[in-house]
């Protein structure tokens, strides 16, 4: 199976959860992830493209391929990377 997800990458838990807060008040996760994340994906609002498993880190992955389209983490994910925030586009 492969899925279509975004992700707003940063350094510390406490930022993952200011702008989950964002997004919980109906902020646009592309507009926060052009704005606050690390990953070179920022530039296209957080998109990763489609992928299958085996991809992505094991935690990243887990996260992404258990939300519904259009449904974004209720909790940050942490990476060797940083925190992840990942919303399933398709």
């Amino acid at each position: 199976m492969k899925i279509r997800a975004s992700h707003i990458l940063v350094k510390h838990q406490y930022e993952a959860e200011d702008i989950l807060r964002s997004l919980n008040s109906g902020k646009s996760f592309a507009e926060l992830a052009m704005k606050y994340s690390s990953c070179p994906s920022a530039k296209d609002g957080g998109d990763l493209g489609v992928f299958s498993h085996g991809r992505m880190d094991e935690d990243f992955e887990d996260a992404a391929f258990s939300l519904k389209v259009g449904e974004y983490s209720k909790k940050p994910v942490r990476t060797k990377f940083g925190y992840h925030l990942i919303m399933r586009t398709a």
